[in-house]
């Protein structure tokens, strides 16, 4: 028998799959080129949007997604996927759609407020019923007994939140001290009993086959978890230090031309900070930054010292220069295991 796990992704997967399916009958389209953990929340927006849409200028609208690793996406659409827009987790893979594409202008962060990013989240602990080790901060983390899993920094952009947010703890209470910073660091990554390729792939290792202690992943997608099983079967832990993970949108100038949808693209993008909007990505568990709905919602996100990445590493740039590529930190900390 499947468990509630597959049960569940399958039949949300299904309903995603039928939001995408091309409809005859739409007087425009639009391709929405996305991360892997979001197929259920662009699902539900893709149909608000619509609406609203229809409401506003009598078209009928078809929203097709495509989800995967952001970083896979953005080189698929340099590659030549024609989406109209993208909506990643992770600044440097928008990036690399104009240094290596050309598809969009330099500063596309500049369009839309917010660094053009909508909404945004941090990273949390999914812990088994009555939290069994006592998870309260990372530096439970790497007690003697604990196995973690999460997603691999090297193929996803959750995994190098979560890499970076320990590393902007470490920071955080050891100063300047980088032996005790790196130490850290080592004995964190030497309890990650397995790195999986994305956000949901750790999910489904974590849940459906039973590994593990603790699950690394966004705030959002650790409540949603947490929000979708009964009697506590598992538990959220926010730790009191953590990354401020935001999620940068922007329409694809080459490809909107091309497919004449640029009216349409940049209206899906800025929609999405509008109040209706903010609040159902607040029901997907994401922090936004809409004063009306922050204040509806403030006791389901706890207050966080969030830390932005200039922060932690400098810039983008220098964290995957100096920590992500090969023979980086994350390289050497791993060697030393």
């Amino acid at each position: 028998m499947p468990s509630k796990l597959k049960g569940l992704l399958t039949g949300l997967a299904l309903s995603a799959s039928l939001f995408a399916q091309p409809a005859l009958s739409a007087d425009r389209e639009l391709l929405n080129t996305s991360y892997d953990i979001a197929r259920e929340l662009f699902a539900a927006y893709n149909v608000h949007f619509s609406k609203y849409w229809e409401d506003k200028t009598g078209e009928t609208l078809e929203v097709s997604q495509s989800h995967a690793g952001s970083s896979k996406q953005a080189q698929a659409i340099i590659q030549g996927l024609k989406a109209d827009v993208a909506t990643f987790n992770q600044v440097t893979d928008i990036d690399i759609l104009h240094a290596r594409g050309g598809l969009i202008p330099e500063n596309w962060a500049e369009r839309l407020p917010n660094n053009s990013s909508p909404y945004y989240s941090t990273m949390a602990f999914l812990v088994r019923k009555g939290n069994p080790k006592n998870i309260q901060n990372w530096d439970d983390l790497i007690k003697e007994d604990v196995a973690l899993v999460m997603p691999n920094p090297k193929t996803s952009g959750n995994g190098r939140y979560t890499y970076l947010a320990a590393l902007g703890y470490a920071q955080d209470r050891f100063g300047d001290d980088q032996t005790k910073i790196d130490s850290f660091l080592q004995d964190f990554l030497s309890h990650v009993k397995v790195f999986d390729s994305g956000g949901r792939g750790a999910t489904t290792t974590f849940i459906e086959r039973e590994i593990g202690d603790v699950l690394l992943t966004f705030e959002s997608e650790v409540l949603n978890l947490a929000d979708r099983y009964e009697n506590g079967e598992y538990e959220v832990v926010t730790p009191k230090v953590s990354f401020l993970a935001e999620f940068p949108v922007t329409w694809i100038d080459e490809y909107v031309k091309q497919n004449k949808t640029e009216d349409l693209a940049k209206a899906y993008l800025e929609h999405l900070y509008s109040e209706d909007a903010q609040r159902l990505l607040a029901g997907f568990n994401y922090r936004v930054h809409n004063e009306t709905v922050k204040q509806e919602t403030s006791d389901r996100f706890p207050e966080v010292k969030l830390l932005p990445i200039d922060a932690i590493a400098g810039s983008w740039e220098n964290a995957t220069k100096e920590h992500f590529a090969s023979g980086g930190k994350l390289d050497q900390l791993q060697r030393r295991r």
